[in-house]
């Protein structure tokens, strides 16, 4: 009698075919430590998407898309380790939110073959496709980031910037390093003067970098921040009556957690922005019907429609987008992460696409290639009004030097690749 039913148990399992794996997205949270607030609505923006899929379009290819999410308290050692547990359970691509994680995951995810995107942030020469195989930063990087700033400002001075001051407030970490380089080449061409200031780990100490900025007086002042270090800084840039509308942050420092805590202070204050804002876009007719209402909400559900949960959906859609286009190139339903890698490779976002995910309008048009893996170099201003609190856009697309910018990607992976003897492909 048991022999029979096994027997039956196994004809019936042969019947219904193989079962159909999750698509797996991992997801290196930080909903806990002193970044928390940001890694909030970042994590649950990019749950709900997926829930979204699963719920409205039946997951991706017909197989239900699965987030894999875990807490690295925006720690590199612990973010390693979160790597490390996770990528075995088929994680088709890491996205690592901090710059330290992805510095230290970039040799792992290209032994691994598992392909990584780090959009806006990250190690900036990984543009060149040619020396970075398997890391991706479409559609913008932190050397465009600063070059769009100086872009702006250009805009605002009749195109020139000779004999204008501008400092630049950066998080005493790789991240706040990023853009310093870009800055000194972009102030030989402009002529205008550059100085300085780190902030040191979490940012809450900055008085002494604002009397400085009081002394100096200058015209325009950049921040690189993260965290509370956005908060005390524009509190701080408000107690000095520094111009909020000369004050432009990155887009990591641009979000509504930034700008509340100094109310009406805050009024006029800038940040470059990667995609649009607001809850104006059908996804969120989606987002309430499929997942808010349906109880499936990652959160509480008081994040949607902020930048930083937007931003997810963005980065959610991206990926979305690089999943549906490896089945495409591949043939099957069940990519791998060396797929999914082709997929990003190959990938190309059209206005006919963010429409039919309901988000219109919301970035710009581009395409990956072998080359380039950090699409179009395009960004935009956005600005915050403290009585309607809100963010508006308030420039069109506006694009990097590239003569700038390009030659010190092509220097700085150059010399990656001659130290890790890495042979160039595309050829």
């Amino acid at each position: 009698m048991k022999l029979k039913l096994t027997t039956l148990a196994l004809t019936a399992v042969m019947a219904a075919g193989p079962a159909m794996a999750d698509l797996v997205f991992p997801w290196l949270s930080y909903r806990t430590g002193p970044y928390a607030a940001g890694g909030i609505p970042l994590a649950d923006g990019y749950s709900d998407y997926f829930t979204l899929v699963n719920e409205r379009d039946g997951g991706i290819g017909g197989l239900p898309a699965r987030v894999l999410e875990c807490e690295t308290g925006y720690n590199t050692e612990k973010g390693v380790e979160c790597y490390e547990s996770t990528k075995g359970e088929g994680a088709l691509v890491y996205q690592p939110l901090s710059t330290g994680i992805t510095y230290q995951l970039i040799p792992k995810v290209t032994a691994d073959n598992i392909p990584m995107h780090t959009m806006g942030y990250g190690r900036t020469s990984a543009k060149n496709g040619k020396v970075f195989s398997h890391v991706f930063n479409y559609p913008v990087n932190y050397w465009d980031g600063a070059s769009i700033a100086v872009n702006h400002v250009l805009d605002l001075n009749e195109g020139s910037l000779e004999g204008k001051k501008i400092v630049l407030l950066y998080h005493n970490s790789a991240y706040g390093k990023e853009p310093i380089r870009t800055l000194e080449e972009l102030s030989k061409k402009h002529g205008f003067d550059l100085t300085a200031l780190p902030v040191d780990h979490p940012g809450q100490e900055q008085k002494s970098q604002w009397l400085q900025i009081r002394r100096e007086r200058p015209d325009y002042v950049f921040m690189w921040g993260w965290g509370v270090m956005n908060q005390v800084a524009i509190q701080e840039a408000s107690n000095i009556r520094f111009p909020m509308e000369n004050f432009i942050g990155v887009w990591w420092s641009g979000a509504e957690i930034d700008v509340l805590p100094a109310g009406e202070k805050a009024n006029g204050y800038k940040s470059l922005a990667l995609h649009d804002t607001g809850k104006g876009f059908p996804i969120y007719d989606d987002l309430q019907k499929y997942v808010v209402d349906a109880g499936k909400a990652s959160g509480s559900g008081d994040q949607l429609g902020t930048v930083l949960y937007n931003r997810s959906l963005y980065l959610g859609f991206l990926a979305h987008m690089a999943a549906l286009k490896a089945q495409e190139i591949h043939g099957v339903d069940e990519i791998t992460p060396a797929m999914m890698r082709d997929g990003m490779e190959s990938l190309e976002i059209t206005e006919e696409m963010m429409q039919k995910a309901g988000l219109p309008n919301f970035g710009p048009e581009f395409s990956v290639n072998c080359e380039n893996h950090g699409g179009p170099g395009l960004g935009m201003v956005q600005q915050w009004d403290a009585n309607a609190k809100s963010w508006s856009l308030i420039t069109d697309p506006i694009a990097s030097d590239k003569d700038v910018v390009n030659p010190l990607i092509l220097a700085d992976s150059g010399a990656f690749a001659a130290e890790n003897k890495i042979a160039e492909r595309c050829n």
